[in-house]
């Protein structure tokens, strides 16, 4: 199983193929040619853990081996960077973990992940170097839900009702450098939109990837309601990370990386253009790169105290520390 050095050193690859481009594998390095046959980039094998495959490519049996054989995931987005398929390097045959999954049928490791999730909203936004009279007021605000899901027993309505008025409090502030129009998922209505998911996208498969090396069944969830086909498990366990995609996501709006001249509207909502794909990638792995060990940890940690049934208290806390 996968430990902390490996991962250290591992990388995830982002393939946008561009005409005549092909990805293949050759004396164990991961490969991108040209239509001529020269090679555009080789990696060793052994240091890939993901490659996110953007727009059309052809693909062969080979490859699929290969990556198999390595443990590399392949995720496959089209040219709006939706994911529509995800091919795991999974750890087989774990059936004592998914039967400690299946038997698990409480609320306090969700509350737990949502207690984390908005600690580190609140971090975000303590974490700007000049803060509004309203950013101090929403921090205010966030110390109170935190109190109330440190408390014990909650229902499953009440942790939802808490999530919800920490985010209609969180995101209007942490998002002040633009006009904030409401978190509006899938729908893109605005390029601010677009971008989350985008953002959150990447995060997802990213964790999705990790929590198949332990064997996990990303389907059976402890927070988010089991629906048929949605992987309930990682949406929960993505949910501490998420201020950590906001926060870039506002410093490079306030860098000019991320603006609304990058995107086209079609049939009412924004949709990232073709060119600037290979860009929005960069910035999002490159915050995701820079937190690795942390999200490793954290999943390595969730995985260790969930087999041995530990306290809550010693499940992992990220505390997450952006700077702006």
């Amino acid at each position: 199983m996968m430990d902390q050095m490996d991962f250290k050193s591992k990388q995830i690859v982002f393939f946008v193929p561009m005409e005549g481009d092909k990805l293949s594998f050759k004396n164990d390095n991961l490969i991108v040619t040209d239509k001529e046959g020269g090679i555009k980039f080789q990696v060793t094998c052994y240091r890939v853990f993901i490659v996110f495959i953007l727009g059309d490519t052809t693909i062969t049996t080979g490859l699929i081996n290969r990556a198999n054989k390595f443990g590399i995931s392949l995720c496959f987005m089209n040219r709006n960077m939706k994911v529509y398929k995800f091919m795991a390097a999974r750890m087989e045959g774990n059936t004592y973990l998914r039967k400690r999954q299946y038997e698990y049928a409480g609320l306090e490791i969700g509350q737990y992940i949502i207690l984390n999730k908005v600690s580190n909203q609140r971090n975000a936004l303590m974490n700007l170097r000049k803060k509004t009279e309203l950013q101090k007021e929403a921090i205010e605000k966030l110390d109170q839900h935190i109190n109330r899901l440190k408390e014990k027993n909650l229902d499953l309505q009440t942790i939802l009702g808490i999530e919800g008025s920490a985010s209609r409090t969180y995101f209007p502030q942490i998002f002040d450098n633009v006009v904030w129009k409401g978190r509006k998922p899938r729908i893109k209505n605005d390029y601010l939109n677009a971008t989350l998911d985008i953002g959150y996208t990447i995060l997802f498969n990213v964790i999705d990837a990790l929590i198949n090396v332990y064997g996990f069944d990303e389907y059976k969830g402890v927070l988010h309601t089991n629906f048929y086909m949605r992987k309930s498990l990682v949406c929960d366990l993505m949910e501490p990370f998420r201020p950590m995609i906001d926060y870039s996501i506002r410093k490079y709006i306030n860098l000019g990386q991320i603006k609304a001249e990058d995107f086209k509207i079609d049939n009412h909502k924004y949709i990232l253009e073709w060119k600037n794909s290979s860009k929005y990638a960069k910035l999002f792995l490159s915050v995701i790169l820079e937190n690795r060990e942390d999200i490793f940890l954290y999943l390595q940690s969730y995985y260790r105290m969930f087999m041995r049934q530990k306290d809550i208290s010693e499940y992992p806390f990220y505390e997450y520390g952006g700077k702006s």
